[in-house]
């Protein structure tokens, strides 16, 4: 079974947010995408200073099995990216909660996100 962190919030698209003190959030992918994507092997993650839109598909990542596209769980601009990702992919099935993949400066308003109780009633369902 997935792991889902309370702490976290979550997309339907099967992202994670974690929102951080400085007012920044991190995402990355949760468990369940990793397991449903087997090993990952490579990512294209968005360019730092970029400004995404909310749900907008803004990097990409391609496991042995398929490629499918991560989406912004929210506006805003792209602060950073993890370059240890970028040169491990595989990381992320290791622990997808550690694995993040880019930091966002949210802009305007914060979209409806999931708890973990709603998040794992609707991976439940798949």
């Amino acid at each position: 079974m997935s792991q889902v962190p309370a702490e976290l919030k979550y997309t339907p698209s099967h992202e994670w947010v974690r929102f951080d003190a400085d007012g920044a959030v991190t995402v990355g992918i949760t468990d369940h995408a990793q397991e449903a994507l087997g090993d990952i092997v490579f990512l294209e993650l968005p360019e730092t200073g970029r400004v995404l839109a909310a749900e907008e598909a803004c990097a990409v990542i391609e496991s042995v099995k398929a490629a499918s596209d991560i989406y912004a769980p929210l506006a805003g601009q792209v602060l950073a990216v993890n370059p240890s990702v970028l040169d491990a992919p595989e990381n992320i099935n290791t622990d997808a909660y550690a694995a993040w993949l880019f930091r966002l400066r949210p802009t305007g308003e914060t979209p409806a996100l999931l708890d973990a109780a709603a998040y794992q009633a609707a991976i439940a369902e798949e």
